[in-house]
């Protein structure tokens, strides 16, 4: 066994001994990004954080089966195996009170679409599809357009003469 094992060590010894003499550009440019300007070896400051939209305001769904999106801030937020902030307001039993969107009835599915008692275990981290929105300016350009859009453009280029 040791006579196997010997040479592989030998040549990650040598391969240490060459890549230690190699002089690697450390200090290259870094590139442009979320945090542009300096090198890879420069810690650059984070952006600061952009305030969450704070307006309680259905968004438009841009494609069939899209999760809404979160109308309000969820700063400070419990969201995890031990407790679920998002439905004291958001469950079936607390809706009505708090005059919160009610969860999907999905969420109260397994995978086989049965029926659950309480919202199903994939379904209750809510900020792995849902998210809340900030008012910043995109990070690459962006031409997307709705189906309703493109539908509408064809309709409307079908009827000129």
């Amino acid at each position: 066994m040791l006579f196997r094992i010997l040479p592989l060590l030998l040549l990650a010894v040598i391969g240490l001994a060459i890549a230690a003499d190699i002089d690697y550009p450390l200090d290259a440019p870094a590139p442009d990004g979320r945090r542009p300007g300096g090198t890879l070896t420069q810690s650059m400051p984070a952006p600061p954080v952009a305030d969450e939209e704070n307006k309680d305001l259905k968004r438009e769904r841009n494609y069939p089966d899209q999760p809404p999106t979160i109308p309000h801030t969820i700063r400070g937020y419990q969201i995890d195996k031990n407790g679920n902030k998002c439905l004291s307001c958001h469950s079936r039993a607390n809706s009505a009170r708090t005059q919160a969107t009610m969860i999907s009835i999905t969420h109260y599915m397994d995978r086989d679409g049965q029926a659950l008692a309480a919202v199903a275990p994939r379904r209750y981290f809510c900020n792995q599809c849902h998210v809340p929105q900030a008012d910043v300016k995109p990070l690459v350009d962006n031409s997307f357009e709705t189906i309703d859009k493109i539908l509408q453009d064809a309709a409307n280029a079908a009827q000129k003469p």
